[in-house]
């Protein structure tokens, strides 16, 4: 490895070591969780507008690798016990199956990114309802909003 990389790699890894593991404030934990849970949104959204040809169809596999992105950060938002925002305390209380759901989405949405880097669109389609379950959990886990 030249010089530059290795400098790179040991600042990112001083940097990295110096963080807190996770925020301790409340207000910031929801927060957190909310930005997650928003990018899934709206990525999904975004790939509907490919798909509908709303939107630049070679985008399509940008806005499936972003989902899955998001997708694994997803539980980890939820770690901390801490209710509110639009979680319901259900969330935590059968944190089993919760957790259970939000792995099953993250391995949906990784497939999905394999299928769009290999075959776009076309070979998405077909699995795209199945994978996003959004709708089934949101309904047990998630509060209307206000």
């Amino acid at each position: 490895m030249n010089r530059f990389l290795q400098t790179v790699a040991g600042l990112a890894f001083a940097t990295a070591a110096a963080l807190p593991a996770f925020a301790a404030d409340p207000t910031d934990v929801i927060d957190y969780r909310k930005h997650v849970m928003k990018t899934l949104g709206e990525q999904a959204a975004a790939m509907a507008m490919t798909l509908q040809g709303k939107a630049p169809a070679e985008n399509f596999t940008l806005h499936v690798q972003a989902l899955a992105n998001a997708a694994s950060q997803a539980l980890v938002a939820f770690e901390p016990n801490v209710p509110g925002g639009e979680s319901k305390p259900d969330v935590w209380a059968k944190w089993d199956d919760f957790s259970k759901r939000m792995k099953e989405l993250e391995a949906n949405t990784a497939e999905l990114a394999k299928l769009a880097a290999s075959g776009g669109a076309a070979a998405v389609g077909p699995k795209l309802q199945s994978a996003l379950t959004c709708k089934s959990c949101h309904d047990t886990y998630r509060q209307e909003k206000k």
